[in-house]
């Protein structure tokens, strides 16, 4: 597979015709409006969508072979330069895939992190996305790219092929080194900055989320930050801690942190574990959750699977149900009963803050 560049620039100038593909398998559908969300954000156009159902993806392929042939045909009736797919694909899978359909293929990992690097503003978040895609890049490094010298066995695949993939890994193996180094000296300077708080005696509170459920946007109406909001996804990487005055004459830090999604690559996980810090150094969440998004309940369960990675789950959270102005009643009294305690509100027009304030007020005393 030639492991493609995350050249943003690039890819918002040409504006690719992109086409969606998912595979519906182990009772999970795939994610294609979400995955049209994440495709936009990068600078796409979303040329046109293809589901399967299959008991387990195609070794070789992902899909099977009449579906691939629809593809390759639609494709080529909408024109589209770049196929991308809502699952990881192995290096085999994208290579054989590439040369099947004459495209350029992608999977959800890759996608994610082009819009990581087009939205990484800080030294530290550069230095993080940087470190995701050099772990992705050398996990998928094959010697059939059309990058690289041709691999393998017998007459015409011996010569500087291994020569030159092996450089690769080893420059690669050598940048990520040093990247480590480069974050690790961030997280420490974080956990100096965090154990002079804890010193403060302020508790900390941190916004957590789904990627564009509003938390920078409640931030900024709690705290008048002036944090940027964007309606896209993982509009801000970067962790912003302002603080806040209570009802009660209290005051308290709130830290706004990186959005969350499904199926969060590992990679990014694993380089913004500096900054998901800030989560597992909170004395309590605040969970910010999309209540006019139909698939909230979803989202929901995929912030829980990344809060009990960081061992976080069990720390005290108040729900808070955004966007209450845009959903009406859906947001009934059952629903912030289940997810108790809870707060309906809109950040952007301010309705509700009295009510988080209040009960955060309640959650710090205790």
């Amino acid at each position: 597979m030639k492991v493609h560049g995350f050249a943003s620039a690039d890819v918002i100038a040409r504006a690719e015709r992109a086409f969606l593909v998912g595979l519906e398998f182990q009772n999970e559908p795939p994610l294609l409006s979400e995955l049209a969300r994440l495709a936009e954000t990068a600078g796409a156009r979303v040329a046109g969508r293809l589901a399967q159902k299959r008991a387990a993806p195609d070794p070789g392929y992902f899909l099977g072979s009449g579906k691939l042939e629809e593809l390759k045909a639609r494709c080529a009736a909408a024109a589209a330069e770049l196929v991308i797919f809502d699952h990881d694909l192995s290096p085999a899978q994208a290579r054989n895939l590439e040369q099947a359909l004459g495209l350029k293929v992608i999977d959800r990992t890759e996608l994610i992190l082009d819009i990581f690097a087009q939205h990484a503003r800080s030294r530290e978040g550069r230095l993080q996305v940087e470190l995701a895609q050099s772990q992705f890049r050398l996990s998928h490094l094959t010697g059939q790219g059309a990058s690289l010298s041709r691999l393998g066995g017998g007459i015409g695949t011996r010569g500087p092929g291994e020569t030159k993939l092996e450089y690769d890994r080893r420059a690669l193996r050598a940048r990520i080194a040093r990247l480590k180094e480069e974050i690790e000296k961030v997280r420490l300077e974080r956990q100096r900055k965090r154990e002079k708080r804890r010193g403060s005696l302020i508790p900390v509170a941190a916004l957590v989320g789904y990627t564009n459920a509003g938390k920078s946007t409640l931030l900024n109406a709690l705290t008048r930050a002036g944090v940027l909001t964007q309606d896209k996804l993982f509009a801000t990487l970067d962790p912003t801690t302002r603080r806040l005055c209570l009802p009660s004459g209290k005051v308290a830090l709130l830290t706004d942190t990186v959005g969350l999604i499904q199926k969060l690559p590992h990679q990014l996980v694993a380089a913004f574990h500096a900054t998901l810090e800030e989560i597992t150094d909170a004395d309590l969440l605040i969970h910010v959750v999309d209540s006019a998004n139909p698939d909230y309940e979803r989202q929901i369960s995929a912030v829980y699977r990344v809060l009990e990675e960081l061992k976080s789950i069990t720390k005290p959270m108040i729900t808070v149900f955004n966007k209450a102005d845009k959903c009406g009643k859906k947001v009934a009294k059952k629903v912030l009963s289940k997810y108790k305690p809870a707060v309906a509100l809109s950040a952007l027009n301010g309705t509700g803050l009295a009510s988080l304030l209040a009960e955060l007020d309640g959650q710090i005393r205790q």
